[in-house]
């Protein structure tokens, strides 16, 4: 895979590590960034990957309404000082994330919180869309793979795209933060809610 300037450019901007130094782990990586982040931490090189380490219990709860109040966020978002967590810089990313919440209605923050029994279902679901499709059996194994790790991509906030953004996902966006702020940056919990949902609206 071919190694861009710009895929460089936001590996350093996520982990602060040299130019030459995230050239090497993109290459190592085959231009994967999750695993040139963790190659970087394996050399000592992520300085914001290794902030991710650090204690953090400062922080904001950050609350949005959209559309005139259809959809309401509360995320709270943690930093290691209150210092950091009154400056425009973290606020900023505090509102964005809440944004992306509101806009993309993730269920869940990070791809190991989604239980098995769902993934399970998931799975189940792909398999007999690629068996209806008449894939091969050993296609279908690929495929089904595929389908599972779209899933993610779309129920995770850490893999969700960035809505200003798509070539970044939100986890990407939070090393960038972690590099230029200085701290480690957490998000702990979210909830969203939207208007009328779960009311039952079948009549008798």
């Amino acid at each position: 895979m071919e190694i861009t300037a710009a895929m460089i450019k936001e590996l350093r901007a996520a982990t602060g590590a040299g130019m030459l130094d995230c050239r090497q782990a993109l290459t190592e990586a085959n231009g994967d960034f999750d695993k040139a982040v963790d190659w970087l931490r394996e050399k000592g090189m992520a300085t914001a990957a290794k902030r991710s380490d650090r204690e953090a219990s400062a922080g904001v709860v950050e609350l949005y309404s959209h559309g005139g109040g259809r959809v309401g966020v509360m995320v709270e978002v943690n930093c290691e000082t209150d210092f950091v967590a009154r400056s425009e810089a973290f606020l900023k990313l505090a509102h964005e994330i809440a944004l992306q919440i509101a806009a993309s209605s993730p269920q869940y923050i990070n791809d190991t919180e989604i239980p098995e029994s769902v993934l399970a279902h998931e799975g189940e679901i792909a398999k007999n869309r690629a068996i209806e499709e008449g894939k091969p059996e050993a296609v279908a194994a690929k495929i089904v793979e595929g389908r599972l790790n779209k899933f993610r991509d779309e129920v995770c906030l850490m893999r969700q795209a960035y809505i200003r953004d798509e070539s970044t996902t939100i986890q990407q966006l939070i090393h960038q933060n972690i590099a230029s702020i200085g701290e480690n940056i957490i998000v702990r919990r979210f909830q969203r809610w939207e208007l009328g949902e779960g009311i039952n609206t079948t009549q008798e």
